[in-house]
């Protein structure tokens, strides 16, 4: 055994990671208290967007992404590649059980809400393809694989995304005898959605591993220039929490109980995918890092499309939009615990590693 696997995990963590919950619990906090008390904070940022998004989330997001991506050892990518029941699983848990298991989730909890329910089943159609970035990597998940996984489902976002919606808005609802909704959505508006939010930092990070490694060699790369820029990564996420609250403050804080509403399905939707994907990760004999990724890859969403989707479809101040801006209030804290979870569970893990 590694001498360092003997230390506890926290331990192991630096200052700006192992109070992770507390700086990010201080943004939120922040967030609302700076759009609740300046006034028209929470419309000038909103004022200045990128494909239907505030450009400051914009901004934190690609901050945050790039040294994680940077990180990323791109020749290896080939060794994800051909791990089939990965991939495979994945596949599965994103695009047929995360969207069925929020569609019966909000269905079930939410019926008397139309508009809430309705944002709640956008959310869960927008599977993640950013913020997991930062969650596999605190969880010390395979990075490579998180690229790949991310990749993929920004594919299947442009092509399944609009389709989906149909489906879960307005085809089952009808079999079922339940109330339809359209979703107005081009394949065009969510492939830009992934051009910003994965495609620019993707290729920062890979170019920048490219010519760094040319110039310094990897060894002194990954020792000297990545943890100067790794930061950077926390920093962004926090950023991006502010700003994200600062400009839902007042939406949040005058209604508290739609929040709370909105919130229960929520919680039982990350709780259900990460465990059922941690299991399923375990039953086909995937080690820690590869189980790790494909949990927090099926539980995370991605709520930067949910949300610009919800407002270009239903307007800024409908409850679809506000069902939208509750899900990282509810994700932030919920994965952030599951970091925590997958790292003391990374010590009572089989020690085989994972298959190449």
């Amino acid at each position: 055994m590694n001498p360092s696997e003997s230390t506890p995990v926290a331990a192991r963590l630096s200052t700006l990671d192992r109070f992770l919950p507390v700086w990010i619990g201080v943004a939120m906090v922040a967030g609302l208290l700076l759009g609740r008390l300046v006034p028209g904070l929470g419309d000038a940022l909103a004022a200045v967007e990128l494909d239907g998004v505030s450009l400051p989330i914009a901004i934190g997001l690609l901050v945050m992404m790039y040294p994680v991506l940077a990180k990323v050892r791109y020749d290896r990518l080939d060794t994800v590649t051909g791990d089939h029941r990965m991939l495979g699983a994945s596949l599965v848990l994103n695009w047929l059980v995360g969207p069925a298991l929020m569609f019966t989730l909000a269905w079930l909890l939410l019926p008397d809400l139309p508009e809430y329910r309705t944002g709640l089943v956008i959310v869960g159609l927008a599977r993640c393809i950013a913020m997991v970035i930062i969650w596999n990597d605190l969880a010390c998940g395979d990075r490579e694989a998180a690229a790949v996984l991310v990749a993929i489902n920004s594919i299947f976002q442009v092509v399944a995304f609009a389709a989906l919606g149909w489906f879960y808005l307005t085809v089952l609802p009808g079999w079922l005898g339940l109330e339809q909704t359209g979703l107005e959505v081009s394949p065009w508006q969510i492939a830009r959605s992934v051009l910003v939010f994965l495609g620019i930092p993707l290729l920062a990070g890979y170019l920048t591993r490219r010519l760094g490694e040319r110039r310094w060699g990897r060894e002194a790369y990954e020792r000297s220039f990545l943890p100067r820029i790794g930061p950077w990564a926390l920093y962004g996420l926090l950023f991006t929490i502010v700003i994200l609250f600062a400009l839902q403050g007042e939406q949040i804080t005058t209604r508290p109980l739609d929040v709370a509403r909105i919130a229960l399905p929520l919680l039982a939707y990350f709780a259900l995918m990460w465990g059922l994907s941690y299991l399923l990760g375990r039953g086909l004999g995937m080690g820690y890092e590869r189980t790790t990724t494909l949990a927090f890859t099926a539980a995370g969403n991605n709520f930067e499309l949910a949300i610009a989707v919800a407002i270009a479809t239903f307007g800024v101040s409908s409850g679809q939009a506000l069902a939208g801006v509750v899900g990282p209030l509810i994700e932030v804290p919920v994965l952030v615990g599951l970091v925590y979870v997958s790292l003391w569970l990374r010590r009572r893990f089989p020690h085989a590693a994972d298959a190449l």
